[in-house]
């Protein structure tokens, strides 16, 4: 993301029978590259975060090269189960959608039971500073209440 991107918010939606979601329009547009791609990410269980596809994919490249050396100069040899299981994640874990008509994103199959939701479920719409995340109501609520009592510290270590 841009480094004047900065997005915040929090706003309840409803999954759709066709498991869409409206998203509220300038968190659409933070999220949407030039070519009108945005990628769409598994982060944790109840959760899915969006971001700029050319951003992300740059981002996750520069991991995946460093990786790559590593193998080529026999770092990993002795981690080959940690190899195999980062990349079954990394094939699992994002896919670039395109959002619709009036911010509209659809959740693919795959994305939706890590989501944990069903259609006409409601979902909160969180932004989270450098992208924006999609969480299960049950999900997020528990995150508020296991980090809420930290923002105090966290706000002063980040802005001190």
């Amino acid at each position: 993301m841009s480094s004047d991107t900065f997005i915040t918010g929090e706003t309840k939606r409803t999954v759709d029978d066709r498991f869409r979601i409206s998203l509220p329009a300038e968190m659409a547009q933070a999220i949407t590259d030039e070519s009108g791609e945005t990628m769409l990410t598994k982060e944790r269980a109840g959760c899915l975060s969006l971001w700029k596809a050319a951003d992300w994919q740059n981002r996750q490249q520069q991991g995946v090269d460093l990786i790559k050396q590593k193998i080529q100069s026999h770092r990993l040899e002795n981690r080959w189960d940690e190899v195999q299981r980062l990349g079954r994640l990394l094939s699992t874990r994002n896919r670039t959608i395109q959002l619709a008509n009036r911010s509209r994103c659809t959740i693919p199959e795959g994305f939706r039971e890590f989501l944990g939701v069903q259609p006409n479920q409601d979902v909160m719409i969180v932004g989270a500073v450098i992208c924006v995340e999609i969480w299960n109501l049950e999900a997020w609520q528990n995150l508020l209440e296991q980090d809420m009592p930290e923002f105090g510290t966290l706000f002063k270590d980040l802005s001190g």
